[in-house]
């Protein structure tokens, strides 16, 4: 029924580039953490947005949906195919070209199949500084990064993925290019459309390219592991930490002691940064243009007064880039070692983290007594990755997490802060978001994807 479609699809990208057999499509039909399995009538790899535009066209002529993928690195079901209907995957891994790097303009224009950590180096090798930073980055791509409008660990100073693009090309869904790569920070000409595009995880169009903002490349950056009693003392240092270092604090990390535990006994070469175990900690990096004596010197005063005022319990600070990196891995090894349990990724408004993690955790512990909580998260921007009990859970995942989104709805929080909808959400949101809101969104989608070919059962 379908062998006309393949056959044009192969002449569009190369007989090569379109994957239907089991062995080579597998990997693209299932989401990383093994939630989401489903076939598609092919996997189209093409390798330049011409390439991309040529197979939306194609699919739109045939009615077949168009599941964009970059890295598969997503943990929502967004980037994998559903099975409802006819379906390609569009891989955007050959997109993978850096096609400008401007230093005095602090900008570097990139394809979406940059995998992020590239986009970091390129940055950096112009004398530059990409600050999108996540645990996936060696493996994601910039193009998905948008597209689910990516958070990360420095999020606290320099913002979300969206606060990092100034233009987008974007193929729409019956197969123009948007260009609009654009590389100015004012343009008060209109509706800002790249924001469209970016959070709204392939369902109004397919971003091909970006221009991002670049930074200053820090002198020097300093790295603590704090220990402390409770959420509210860590969100109280926080505070003391920005009066005291300001815009210097690039990262603020909330682990608890059972993540901690968890990395230890998942990873032989991790080990305890302190002497003793304590309930919480917080991963803290601060940087700026001083030489790593003068910034660590200033860290280390700041937690200092923070443990005469009662607020710190113990701390370390790395003296050593290896160092650093030694207690960033642990914070990057926590998803994996507790991977199979019920996972949350929400935000409330910073002064309520404790308090939500106080309140859901009472309330999972009255439902589902002696279930473990892993809580850990980016706390300096109120997004907290609490994830509820071991495999034998997941099971019960919808009752789970009735109780969570109920917390946080409680704190006016969001039930999704960095992991986007995809399948994972997409109808427990009709519960928490504003009909109007819906609505508006729904128009939005019939208005640039009239038929829903554009990643269909995904956000709405």
């Amino acid at each position: 029924m379908h062998a006309e479609f393949l056959a044009s699809l192969a002449r569009a990208v190369g007989e090569r580039h379109v994957l239907t057999g089991e062995a080579d499509t597998a990997p693209y039909y299932i989401d990383w953490r093994r939630q989401y399995r489903a076939r598609a009538l092919a996997v189209v790899r093409p390798a330049d947005t011409a390439q991309v535009a040529e197979v939306v066209r194609l699919a739109a002529a045939a009615g077949v949906a168009i599941v964009p993928q970059g890295g598969n690195t997503g943990l929502s079901g967004g980037s994998v195919p559903t099975g409802a209907r006819p379906e390609i995957v569009l891989s955007l891994a050959r997109l993978n070209r850096i096609r400008e790097i401007d230093p005095l303009n602090d900008t570097i224009t990139v394809e979406a199949g940059c995998v992020l950590a590239d986009v970091q180096r390129a940055a950096r090798e112009a004398g530059r500084y990409f600050p999108l930073s996540l645990a996936a980055e060696g493996s994601c791509h910039i193009g998905g990064n948008l597209s689910t409008n990516a958070g990360g660990v420095n999020v606290l100073r320099y913002g979300n993925a969206r606060e990092q693009v100034l233009g987008l090309e974007v193929v729409l869904a019956d197969g123009r290019v948007w260009n609009g790569l654009r590389a100015l920070r004012k343009d008060n000409t209109g509706y800002d459309l790249k924001q469209l595009f970016i959070g709204a995880e392939g369902t109004l169009g397919v971003i091909t390219a970006a221009v991002l903002r670049l930074h200053p490349q820090p002198a020097a950056t300093a790295t603590a592991w704090v220990a402390l009693d409770s959420p509210a003392r860590a969100v109280e240092l926080l505070a003391r930490l920005r009066a005291r270092l300001g815009e210097r604090v690039n990262a603020f990390e909330l682990i608890g002691r059972a993540c901690l535990e968890a990395v230890l006994a998942h990873a032989r070469e991790a080990r305890d940064p302190l002497a003793r175990a304590h309930p919480w900690y917080v991963l803290t990096e601060v940087a700026d243009a001083d030489a790593f004596e003068a910034l660590a010197a200033r860290l280390e005063a700041a937690l200092g007064e923070a443990a005469e005022a009662g607020v710190v319990r113990d701390a370390a600070i790395a003296h050593s880039a290896q160092q650093a990196a030694a207690l960033w891995r642990l914070r990057e090894t926590i998803p994996e070692a507790q991977f199979a349990n019920v996972k949350h990724d929400v935000s409330v408004p910073v002064s309520r983290v404790p308090a939500l993690i106080e309140r859901a955790g009472r309330a999972i512990e009255a439902r589902f007594p002696g279930q473990p909580i892993y809580c850990f998260g980016h706390v300096g921007d109120g997004n907290l990755h609490y994830n509820v009990g071991d495999a034998t859970l997941v099971a019960h995942r919808p009752e789970v997490n009735r109780v969570v989104y109920d917390a946080v709805a409680a704190l006016g929080g969001s039930i999704s802060a960095e992991h986007g909808l995809g399948q994972l959400k997409r109808d427990e949101i009709r519960r928490h978001k504003d009909p109007l809101e819906l609505e508006l969104m729904q128009a939005l989608k019939r208005a640039l994807d009239p038929r829903g070919l554009m990643n269909p059962g995904k956000v709405l």
